[in-house]
């Protein structure tokens, strides 16, 4: 399955390239959300919330009461967690607050799926250079996420593997990574990180693994019915 993704950063929404440069940036979200209006899952990320300098609440919203949507961004707590599900979020996406001290933190994860429910929660483990990273990419942690996976499957009722290495890049995404975090659970895996064409779609949902798409769906590169690239 393909989910879309609409990143959110000051107010506006944007693709960014390795989660820091800016390469697109559009003010025009109805247009989004009437483009994503079929789709059975809509990936929300509030950038801003993830890196600590505000929040996008008013149009996360604002995408929840029209989109089905699964959530994250800056989600550091279980209150923020329930915040986002009374907001009309589907399922919240938690990934830097799973982790501490370079490892995973269990008490954690068991805390927000004491409060929101394990099923309602999306473990984000994301990837670069081999290793977990959290905080917007940017610490590393001694963890593959073959292994966070493992450890955090009794608290997530799925998980979203991001491999930062080819986030943003165009150049197709690492299947081998992805394969070998799809066989180191049970949970539903979603993938992300530079998934470009329909056949890696396509190899990916044969894999029983849903993806998540944006510089490709934004540019143009990946069709959908209306094919108009978001502007520059």
């Amino acid at each position: 399955m393909l989910i879309p993704a609409i990143d959110l950063r000051a107010g506006k929404v944007v693709q960014l390239v390795q989660g820091d440069r800016l390469a697109l940036e559009t003010s025009d979200l109805d247009r989004w959300m009437a483009r994503f209006g079929g789709f059975p899952r809509v990936n929300v990320i509030d950038l801003d919330a993830a890196m600590g300098s505000g929040t996008n609440d008013a149009m996360v919203r604002t995408i929840c009461a029209r989109l089905p949507c699964q959530v994250g961004g800056g989600i550091r707590t279980v209150e923020r967690a329930q915040d986002l599900r009374e907001a009309g979020a589907r399922r919240v996406i938690v990934g830097s607050a799973l982790f501490k001290e370079g490892r995973v933190d269990l008490e954690r994860a068991e805390a927000f799926a004491r409060a929101v429910g394990a099923e309602n929660i999306i473990g984000a483990v994301d990837s670069k250079a081999g290793r977990v990273v959290i905080h917007g990419w940017k610490t590393a942690m001694t963890v593959t996420a073959a292994e966070a996976v493992r450890a955090l499957e009794p608290y997530c009722g799925e998980f979203l593997y991001t491999h930062v290495d080819k986030e943003g890049l165009m150049r197709g995404t690492d299947m081998a990574a992805i394969a070998a975090v799809r066989a180191a659970t049970r949970r539903p895996l979603i993938a992300a990180g530079g998934i470009t064409t329909r056949q890696e779609i396509d190899e990916l949902d044969r894999l029983g693994i849903d993806a998540v798409v944006g510089m490709a769906i934004y540019t143009g590169t990946l069709e959908l019915d209306d094919d108009r690239p978001m502007e520059k």
